[in-house]
């Protein structure tokens, strides 16, 4: 702690379960200039001895203070109110409350009661968790904590790898009162005895586990002279000359003393009964998210409870309205239910809520405008309504909620100028997204006094005009699109834009349609430097690759195409050390492939393709794919997700395909995809050395021009197809695969039995997902023409890696060559490099995304996103794509 009180600038300090039997220190430890911005501390779990330090009192910024599951004694000092106007702060993207348990400051007199003692150890499988419970009181154990007469209080076993149910002998805890058993492997249904008797309970968390089921029912008992009593019986009984009924009623929780409920992050469906939470009178907190709940969100919570501050429904299948009521909760201050499919108009109670700070509803079917009385909300910070159907103009008191730091409109249906907006009043703002609406006007010069903006997309509106010199007030500013406007003047614009120096995504497509690509009086040495993602797709601008982009030593994603681009790919473009996705197709570029793209070191090194894709984004990045019907769309939250890819689908390119480009590394598993037998004038294909399973597909004997082809040096298993072109290539092409058999190999096949058919079946549909690995290096490789006399002479026929594309991310990039039908007039000559192109065992696994499909036979390809924790979406969105063509970050 001496070390650490150095630090001025540290704001969360956590030092779980370290220090064990340890004294805490205070007399020697001084604080008064050092960990004054400290938020958060925690020593939780450390079994340390001594009293709570003086020195805590003098962290005037702290907002977090746990101290629970030591041995500190004595009383409880005075310094709360030091901390608690800092800890009644809500933070933007969460709730953090201080807390002292206070038991475990206080020794205990007693050793804990048998009883509570055997509840434990049967309620928990021991051997296969973390814990070592092995003295005789339990409240010594780690994660226990008792009062005075050794009744346990406390079980707080959070990320100890309990697995099981939940069982039912917890309930003999009588006086429990906190009981976290959040980040484990619990799973199962909950059982309903377990509530009726926790009379104390205060704090329920059992958020991340795989708990399932609906929340259950208990037995009500009545007789026929109005006597209530429970039970969980489940027959009739007559008792004397009352008759007893048994009728099945929802849980609920019987404390009342109950503050926060926490069941996120699990697998309960069904409905949450308006039951549960009927005598939660002093509930605070409420968090259902990511579980899979029907049914209508719970209503009159706000009447129940005058405390409330948190709800979070969000990520389940609530469905209906949103309930009236909220305008009760006058301490409600944050209202998450997004990723639900609710409908309805937001309820014009909501504005009364006046401590809201956040509200969260996005992607659902709400309709409907945003009222005026939207400024009653002085305190709101949070505004997400994305992926709605809202319609009509933004509500000028919007401008009064002057705390606003995020507003995310984007996807729905908004219109009017809002130009006419004061957006200065919005001081605090960060973010600002409005993508993919029908707003009008010019870009607002009243945004350009948001000191703070460090995000704005306006893109997939109608805003017209030019970029604004004051925009460059924006000294924050990384994330900037206004792509698919009716922008003009590109030379202008990007004599400004050259202008920011922390900028790193510029989106600007479909804008300045016509116009020249700006060159010679662009100088960018000391603007843009920061620059990853550059776009200008689809503005049909003429002129040639300018030559101020190889200035942009930072820059990782290019994409010009869809633009009338003249002369030849640049080799400098081999030059920038962190480009890893470049796209020039659709353009009028001439001449040959450079042999400098080869060297692109994001894609040939190991070291420095690891060293790429950390540049992050403010907001997602959207993919999207236009056809005449709908518009596919995947997003991307961090750039190394996205493909490697050199895409130079154009007519007028000619010359021999460079040997060199066999540096590219690959790394791919799975099996080999039967589609690619779709490729029916591929010539070569090499897939040697990978890690690629299962047996030779035999559609591939539909590939009648295949002139070179190896699968050497992977784990392929079973015969080479018989009777086709795939016995005529040499040994060579099948080394390297000991379970394969059949010609040219001299290991004989023999017949298997249906066990091993149905075996080999199984893992077929295992493997499924794999395949899709390979086939995405065989779709985003290589899409451009050899040959300069086009498809109408018959000199040069095109074969396209288009019919099918599903995606799976990989850092290394698989060389698959294409060439071309040669016919008697039109030939491309490959060089013959076949024993030049070397291909080295990769030295760590890939990284891959999930996967989505998408099968069409247009020219088109969709991307994945990879939530990692976030997954793939696709949503149908309003968007002006070229229609069937291949398009990344059309709309974006």
């Amino acid at each position: 702690m001496k070390t650490l009180t150095g630090f001025k600038s540290l704001k969360v300090l956590l030092l779980v379960k370290k220090f064990k039997g340890e004294e805490i220190p205070d007399g020697d430890i001084t604080v008064d200039s050092g960990l004054q911005n400290l938020r958060v501390f925690s020593l939780f779990s450390c079994h340390m001895t001594g009293h709570i330090p003086a020195w805590i009192s003098k962290l005037r910024k702290l907002e977090v203070l746990d101290l629970s599951f030591n041995r500190l004694t004595s009383t409880i000092p005075d310094i709360a109110k030091n901390i608690m106007p800092q800890a009644s702060r809500v933070i933007p993207y969460g709730v953090l409350f201080l807390f002292f348990v206070l038991s475990t400051f206080i020794s205990t007199n007693h050793a804990c009661k048998e009883a509570d003692h055997n509840s434990l150890l049967s309620s928990f499988d021991i051997s296969s968790s973390r814990l070592n419970w092995s003295s005789s009181d339990c409240c010594h154990w780690e994660g226990i904590a008792c009062d005075a007469e050794g009744r346990v209080t406390h079980v707080s076993l959070p990320s100890n790898q309990l697995q099981g149910s939940i069982s039912r002998s917890l309930g003999s805890l009588t006086h429990l009162s906190h009981l976290n058993l959040s980040h484990n492997l619990l799973s199962g249904p909950l059982e309903g005895g377990l509530f009726l008797s926790w009379s104390c309970l205060e704090i329920l968390d059992l958020s991340y586990n795989i708990l399932s089921g609906e929340l259950p029912l208990f037995l009500r008992k009545t007789n026929e002279n109005g006597l209530k009593t429970l039970s969980f019986n489940d027959k009739d009984k007559i008792k004397g000359k009352y008759r007893v009924l048994f009728v099945k009623v929802p849980l609920f929780l019987s404390s009342s003393y109950i503050q926060i409920v926490d069941l996120s992050n699990n697998q309960f469906n069904a409905t949450i009964p308006s039951s549960f939470l009927q005598h939660a009178w002093n509930l605070s907190s409420l968090n259902v998210s990511n579980n899979h709940f029907t049914g209508q969100i719970p209503s009159s919570i706000c009447l129940r409870s005058t405390s409330l501050r948190v709800l979070d429904f969000s990520h389940n299948n609530f469905s209906g309205p949103i309930p009236r009521g909220l305008g009760n909760c006058s301490k409600l201050e944050v209202f998450r239910a997004g990723d639900n499919t609710l409908s309805g108009s937001l309820p014009a109670d909501i504005y009364n809520a006046q401590a809201l700070q956040e509200i969260s509803l996005s992607t659902n079917g709400l309709v409907g405008s945003i009222s005026e009385n939207v400024g009653k909300l002085s305190k709101l910070k949070l505004m997400r309504l994305h992926y709605n159907n809202l319609q009509g103009h933004l509500p000028p008191s919007l401008m009064n909620c002057t705390n606003l730091v995020e507003i995310n409109l984007g996807f729905n249906f908004f219109s009017g100028n809002i130009s006419v907006l004061d957006f200065s009043k919005l001081t605090q703002l960060s973010k600002l997204d409005c993508i993919s609406n029908n707003l009008t006007g010019t870009l607002p010069i009243s945004l350009y006094s948001c000191k703070f903006l460090k995000a704005l997309r306006l893109s997939s509106n109608d805003f017209e005009g030019q970029i604004q010199p004051e925009i460059l007030q924006l000294k924050n500013l990384t994330f900037l699109s206004l792509s698919d406007n009716r922008l003009t003047n590109v030379t202008g614009a990007m004599k400004l834009l050259t202008g920011f120096k922390s900028l790193k995504v510029l989106l600007l497509a479909i804008n300045f349609k016509g116009e020249e690509m700006p060159d010679g009086d662009i100088t960018v040495d000391s603007g843009l430097q920061n620059l990853c993602v550059f776009n200008l797709l689809g503005c049909h601008m003429t002129g040639h690759i300018p030559a101020w982009i190889s200035k942009l030593g930072k820059l990782e994603v290019l994409n010009l195409s869809f633009n009338r681009l003249t002369g030849t790919i640049p080799g400098w473009l081999g030059t920038l050390p962190h480009l890893f996705l470049l796209m020039l197709n659709d353009n009028l570029i001439s001449g040959e492939f450079p042999k400098e793209l080869c060297r692109l070191q994001a894609l040939v090194s190991q070291k420095v393709a690891n060293e790429t894709g950390h540049c992050s984004f403010e907001l997602p990045v959207y993919f999207q794919r236009g056809n005449n019907a709908i518009v596919l769309s995947s997003q991307y939250k961090y750039l190394r997700n996205m493909p490697r890819v050199i895409s130079l689908r154009n007519k007028s390119l000619s010359g021999s395909i460079p040997f060199e480009i066999g540096q590219f590394i690959n790394k791919f598993s799975g099996n080999i995809p039967d589609q690619i037998a779709n490729l029916t004038k591929l010539e070569r294909l090499e897939l040697n050395s990978n890690r690629l399973s299962g047996e030779i597909p035999s559609s591939l004997s539909n590939l009648h021009f295949l002139s070179t082809f190896t699968v050497a040096y992977n784990n392929l298993e079973g015969s080479i197809p018989a009777g086709t072109q795939l016995q005529g290539f040499s040994v060579s092409a099948f080394e390297g695969n000991p379970k394969l058999c059949g010609a040219p190999l001299s290991n004989q096949c023999f017949p298997s039995n249906g066990n091993d058919a149905d075996e080999n079946e199984n893992n077929q549909d295992l493997d499924d997902d794999e395949d899709q690995s390979l086939w995405f290096g065989l779709s985003v490789v290589l899409g451009f023409f050899v040959g300069g006399e086009g498809l109408e002479e018959g000199r040069v026929l095109e074969s396209r890696l288009c019919s099918f594309f599903l995606f799976s991310i990989c850092l290394q990039f698989l060389i698959l060559i294409l060439l071309l039908n040669r016919k008697a007039q039109g030939q491309v000559q490959i060089p013959n490099q076949r024993d030049e192109v070397k291909s080295g065992k990769p030295d760590s696994e890939t990284e891959s995304t999930n996967r989505s499909e998408y099968a069409n036979n247009s020219n088109s390809f969709m991307v994945p996103d990879n939530f990692q924790t976030t997954s793939l979406f696709n949503v149908p969105v309003k968007a002006r794509c070229p229609e069937d063509e291949e398009i990344l970050m059309c709309t974006d």
